[in-house]
């Protein structure tokens, strides 16, 4: 079963500005914990013993806080960025570190109670991305699911891409190096068929401005009492 997972970690945060200007955004605190604590030991729990983070702004930060990962019984590897990279290019940089054929991807910036355990289990073809329900702050969707699970450019309902799923190497080797995106790397596995996922019905935050951190660090906190489907701002 898959074991290697790559966190996402290296945008620059302008969207959580102030908080951001001298924190990076993986390390701001919701619920007692930063961010991507959560993801670390949910994946951990899971199974996945030897996680990827990749870093840009204030990225020695990150390495001081998370250590080589020995308090959640992992092995935390860094792929430091001197230039912004974007989604597809960090994991280009990052692939000496992912010596394994297939590997997950998760956003650093998101909360989600997904079961992780399940993305070992998918090696099919080239991409599985988990979608989800369409937030407030982004109702076109991404992408939609025909009945075979296959992702599609278009169909009903229309879902979002969630910052999670598993990859095939194959889809980043030969990309060059630098800045490269994420999304033509999906495009074309949806044009080859080589592109599945699922609909996830259950919690899934992208936690992008300061108002959503705010609301997560109150849920967490027990301090409100009901969660809504989506923070709409």
């Amino acid at each position: 079963m898959m074991d290697t997972a790559m966190i996402l970690a290296a945008g620059l945060g302008t969207r959580m500005r102030p908080l951001t200007e001298h924190t990076p955004k993986p390390l701001l605190q919701a619920g007692g914990k930063p961010l991507i604590e959560h993801l670390i030991e949910r994946l951990a729990e899971a199974g996945f013993n030897r996680l990827v983070i990749n870093h840009a702004w204030l990225g020695d930060q990150l390495e001081a806080a998370l250590g080589k990962g020995e308090r959640w019984g992992v092995t935390l590897l860094y792929s430091p960025e001197g230039e912004p990279l974007e989604t597809a290019g960090g994991i280009r940089k990052a692939l000496p570190l992912l010596d394994r054929e297939y590997f997950a991807v998760i956003n650093g910036d998101i909360w989600t109670d997904y079961p992780f355990g399940q993305l070992r289990e998918k090696t099919i073809r080239d991409a599985w991305l988990v979608l989800a329900d369409n937030p407030g702050h982004h109702p076109a969707g991404d992408f939609a699911l025909d009945a075979d699970g296959r992702v599609q450019f278009r169909g009903t309902p229309m879902l979002t891409y969630t910052g999670m799923g598993v990859y095939h190497r194959r889809l980043f080797e030969a990309l060059p190096q630098g800045p490269w995106p994420l999304a033509p790397v999906i495009r074309e596995a949806i044009r080859a068929g080589t592109a599945f996922g699922e609909h996830y019905t259950g919690h899934w935050y992208d936690i992008g401005i300061p108002a959503r951190l705010d609301w997560l660090d109150r849920w967490l906190r027990g301090e409100s009492d009901t969660l809504p489907p989506h923070p709409a701002c």
